[in-house]
């Protein structure tokens, strides 16, 4: 148990029988009145946030949680199986629990998030940024770089990405695993 004053980003709680962490908290003292943390809570499950307020002094369950990297394998049904890079135990995570699984290559290392007294994944996500082959794109003329057109590009996972016009087939380019927006070209 924790107490309401003690939440900083990052935090996880139990409340209401889900799992939350602080994305952003306030220590508020009014004029008048208590002192309270004004506090914005993800689901650790759905994504939704929540503001919620706690009163100073409040208890609260907190979670333990441990995030190790593990390298992704291979995809089987509806999951992917990925590898402790210490223990070199294989484990399956369901596709949806993956943030940025359209751009998950073999052997890509993530962060997986797991409460430390169940054991239970909670989540796993990519690093911000992956470089990734494109595989299909529709030929760039010569001297079309004033405009800020995009067209769509397929990457070597299989995913599409908006690229700049003079992105050609075979090129290396930088990709946000968060929005899958075009980053940069690598050379």
């Amino acid at each position: 148990m924790i107490n309401a004053q003690d939440i900083k980003n990052g935090t996880c709680i139990r409340m209401d029988g889900k799992l939350y962490f602080c994305v952003e908290f306030l220590h508020v003292k009014p004029g008048k009145g208590n002192t309270f943390m004004r506090t914005k809570l993800k689901d650790v499950v759905d994504g939704r946030v929540i503001e919620r307020r706690f009163n100073i002094g409040e208890k609260l369950e907190d979670v333990r949680v441990e995030r190790r990297p593990y390298q992704y394998l291979y995809q089987e049904g509806g999951d992917d199986i990925f590898m402790n890079n210490e223990t070199f135990e294989q484990i399956p995570i369901s596709k949806d629990l993956v943030t940025g699984s359209d751009f998950m290559k073999e052997g890509d290392t993530v962060e997986v998030v797991s409460d430390a007294s169940t054991e239970t994944v909670l989540y796993a996500e990519m690093p911000i940024k992956t470089t990734l082959k494109v595989t299909y794109t529709e030929p760039g003329l010569k001297g079309d770089t004033a405009t800020n057109t995009l067209k769509p590009a397929t990457v070597e996972t299989g995913a599409t990405v908006k690229v700049p016009l003079f992105i050609n087939e075979g090129e290396m380019i930088e990709v946000d695993t968060r929005d899958g927006s075009y980053v940069g070209r690598v050379k």
